[in-house]
């Protein structure tokens, strides 16, 4: 049979006629196909005569014969041919012209993640996979970043992938027998989000007393570390997990770093501490110390303010210097205040008191007056009432006093023309507060001085303070009194360290 088909083919030179009913059924003229297609033809005439056979061949390369109607599967290169389909008849042959555009083997690489034309920060995880690689089962897979080197993966991977910020063209890579395919992907890497720089509770400046400070952080997840001594801090610096004491002057600095952020920038305060010079007391002075801590204080809204006052108290370790602070919780309704006040000993003698204390007042609390006294009964039997406050109403330090007698009190408050104000107080900060005094046999008070962090303001003013109000002879008693001002608010201070003196 072959050698009557290429007997045809001589005898076909003879001449050529356009008469041929050459059917094409597939590929269509200038269709795109796969590097192999199904090539599917027919005919009975070929150049006017009966078709003996038909044939096909790819650009100029030797034709393939085949019977008048046949299916053949071809092969070509990728890119654009012409398909030749033949047929020869007795003395005569004719073909039909095709068009067709070969595309590259098919892989079916599959990439999870990142998306194409997505903003991503590094590292990144790149998720991929495929089955077939330019036509032939995969080997392997890969990536690389831009011309970068490839790094070599099974057929189906995550990897943790690192770029530098900028875009860049993510290659996606697939092996197999003697062949190689990719996948590009667009990618814009941005620089991760930088963490919120921590923020201090207590601002730079000079203090009489020791501190504590609280760093706050704002960047969810973060830690934050922090040196004392001016350093740059690192993650291999102290980690912070709680209130940090300012026993001496210090430069504190901190940073916060959390995943998937950048580090923070530095918060930085300077804190200087400097020596109380506060004032002086006698060796045979009889001190009781930490009454802050003692049981039984006594809580009751105090009348002689508006509105209604509610407090509670409660011992602390934070804030605190001695490692137990009173906290005091004050809520308040139109200028309310409430009197807390606790009994720490009996004595009739003494003449001569330092009141010495430090407060915290917590951000946020709203104050009108602070105060802070000392009640005595003398021998006579009178109560004499050591009251003194920081007015926030007159904005200084005043004193009471009684303009009546003893049993016919008008008890009322005096302004002192040193200046006071419990609202300007720094918050969320240890101040040192010691007021002196002294009285007459009869219950004329001296005030002597106030000191507030080291600072002296004179008073000097004397002034009648008894009062027959029956109480237990020789009783002394403490008073820490907040009140509030406007309709309504509440306020959180702690007291620590609170000692009186007396001689």
């Amino acid at each position: 049979m072959r050698i009557l088909f290429f007997a045809m083919l001589i005898l076909a030179t003879a001449g050529v006629s356009s008469a041929s009913n050459i059917t094409v059924v597939t590929p269509a003229n200038n269709s795109q196909v796969s590097s192999t297609f199904q090539l599917t033809a027919r005919t009975t005439v070929c150049g006017g005569v009966p078709a003996v056979s038909m044939g096909y061949s790819i650009d100029s390369s030797a034709a393939t014969i085949e019977a008048t109607a046949f299916t053949a599967m071809v092969s070509a290169s990728t890119g654009a041919h012409v398909l030749h389909v033949k047929c020869w008849g007795q003395q005569a042959h004719d073909e039909m012209r095709l068009d067709i555009a070969v595309a590259a083997p098919s892989s079916n690489i599959q990439v999870s993640s990142p998306g194409n034309g997505t903003e991503i920060e590094s590292p990144f995880a790149l998720k991929a996979s495929t089955t077939t690689c330019a036509g032939v089962p995969a080997v392997s897979m890969g990536y690389s970043i831009d011309s970068g080197a490839a790094t070599i993966e099974p057929a189906a991977f995550t990897a943790m992938v690192s770029a530098s910020t900028g875009a860049h063209v993510l290659h996606v890579k697939c092996w197999g027998q003697q062949t190689h395919d990719e996948k590009l992907l667009s990618l814009d890497v941005v620089p991760h989000p930088v963490s919120a720089t921590p923020q201090f509770s207590l601002p730079s400046g000079t203090y009489t007393s020791q501190q504590a400070v609280t760093i706050f952080e704002q960047t969810p997840g973060s830690v934050v570390y922090y040196t004392t001594d001016g350093s740059a801090p690192s993650p291999s610096s102290l980690h912070y997990s709680g209130s940090i004491p300012v026993k001496q002057t210090m430069v504190l600095q901190a940073m916060a770093s959390a995943s998937g952020y950048q580090n923070s920038g530095y918060a930085r305060a300077s804190y200087q501490l400097v020596q109380n010079s506060g004032p002086n007391v006698p060796p045979n002075a009889i001190q009781v110390t930490e009454l802050q801590t003692l049981p039984d204080w006594r809580i009751k809204h105090d009348p002689a303010t508006g509105g209604s006052a509610t407090g509670a108290m409660s011992i602390v370790g934070d804030p605190s210097i001695s490692g137990q602070a009173a906290g005091f919780d004050t809520t308040f309704t139109d200028y309310g205040g409430v009197l807390y006040s606790v009994t720490y000993g009996n004595d009739p003698a003494p003449e001569n008191f330092l009141y010495d204390a430090q407060v915290w007042i917590d951000d946020g609390s709203i104050i009108g007056n602070l105060e802070m006294d000392n009640n005595q009964v003398i021998a006579n039997g009178d109560t004499v009432i050591y009251a003194f406050q920081c007015a926030g109403d007159s904005n200084t330090w005043d004193y009471s006093e009684n303009a009546g007698t003893a049993e016919n009190p008008i008890v009322q408050w005096v302004h002192s023309t040193e200046p006071c104000n419990p609202a300007t107080w720094t918050t969320n900060a240890w101040h040192h507060v010691q007021i002196t005094y002294s009285r007459d046999d009869v219950g004329n008070v001296t005030y002597h001085s106030v000191w507030l962090d080291g600072v002296d303001s004179p008073i000097n003013e004397t002034v009648f303070s008894a009062f027959a109000l029956s109480w237990a002879s020789g009783d002394l008693i403490t008073n820490f009194q907040v009140d509030g001002t406007g309709p309504s608010g509440a306020s959180t201070l702690y007291l620590d360290q609170l000692t009186i003196s007396r001689w």
